[in-house]
């Protein structure tokens, strides 16, 4: 038994409106779940994702806008990277960031492979990965992103952590989870290692920066992340993760029935948050593959609340890119 790989990462914002066009319009991702946290039915939660929003291409977004911007620290997840068609591919986005004034550095070699750099609206700190070779199948382009399918965002392609020393966060990826180290590289005098499941590469890695010099910090504020999803392929996997966890003596949720997938939640030593989360039943399940964001989704527990809910949020207020109307069906578009 073991995790597949990344399933989604779950970030935060405090600008709905502006993360939705920003995600769909300037990245081109698709708007593929628009709907409430369930643990705090007051904020969206976005999800954006390839066109059939498969586990492993999804970049997620609580929306808290009273919340105060993220401050780096260790114990916590400091870059999320997304996989792209080959390093040829991060030509085009530079000079795409360049058109639209996105912050980006250049374009680098890290453990083999072409990055970029660059950072969301809030300074969410992100990266494009050339995924040239990779045993992890991408996602499929949508057919009405605003970026070519050649060199679209195919799916997530890593996560970074920054410990204030690898071997605690070490010992849960290795010991528990069945990561293996598959590279190791430095980050300014930092060391930093590279560990991967299932077939490993691109959509299965998770990187880890020793940063000593940095305070705990595992406080979640807008531009940082909130947690790291692993992919899990049924209920009966699941249930073995739970107690494999629980054997382990790592603090572990109930399994949770979020609707769309099911999930573990347990935090590492260190700080970071971790989840386990099943392929499906997957984002289809209330909505038609065509129309998927288009409009407000919830689960069926929360459906009669429905009016409430609708009446509390906020009308996402885009550009249009990705093809979704408000949650009360009063957002203007254009």
């Amino acid at each position: 038994m073991e995790l597949t790989g990344l399933h989604h990462v779950t970030a935060i914002t405090a600008r709905a409106s502006a993360n939705v066009d920003f995600y769909t319009r300037v990245l081109g991702l698709r708007l593929v779940k628009k709907t409430v946290n369930q643990d705090d039915v007051s904020a969206y939660h976005l999800f954006y994702a390839d066109g059939a929003g498969s586990p492993g291409t999804d970049m997620t977004f609580f929306d808290w806008d009273a919340i105060d911007p993220q401050k780096l620290g260790a114990g916590q997840i400091s870059m999320t990277a997304f996989r792209v068609p080959g390093k040829a591919a991060l030509t085009h986005w530079g000079e795409r960031f360049d058109e639209l004034g996105v912050s980006h550095g250049e374009v680098f070699e890290r453990d083999g492979r072409a990055t970029l750099a660059f950072s969301d609206p809030e300074g969410q700190q992100l990266e494009l990965v050339d995924d040239s070779g990779a045993e992890v199948a991408g996602g499929e382009p949508w057919s009405r992103s605003t970026v070519p399918a050649a060199w679209g965002i195919r799916g997530l392609e890593g996560i970074t952590i920054a410990a204030r020393s690898l071997e605690r966060t070490e010992s849960v990826l290795l010991g528990v989870l069945g990561f293996r180290q598959s590279g190791e590289y430095f980050v300014d005098g930092n060391r930093a290692a590279v560990y991967a499941t299932g077939a490993g590469g691109p959509g299965t890695e998770v990187r880890v920066v020793e940063r000593p010099d940095l305070p705990i910090n595992v406080m979640n504020g807008a531009g940082g992340v909130h947690h790291a999803a692993f992919r899990t392929p049924n209920d009966e996997e699941q249930a073995e993760w739970h107690r494999r966890l629980t054997l382990a003596g790592l603090p572990v949720s109930s399994i949770i029935d979020r609707f769309y997938f099911h999930s573990i939640y347990f935090r590492i030593p260190g700080g970071v948050l971790f989840e386990i989360a099943t392929d499906g039943p997957g984002f289809a399940t209330d909505e038609p593959l065509d129309k998927l964001g288009e409009s407000l989704a919830l689960p069926p527990f929360l459906e009669p609340q429905r009016r409430q809910i609708e009446a509390n949020l906020k009308p996402l207020v885009t550009s249009g890119a990705s093809g979704a109307s408000g949650a009360s069906g009063s957002d203007s578009t254009g």
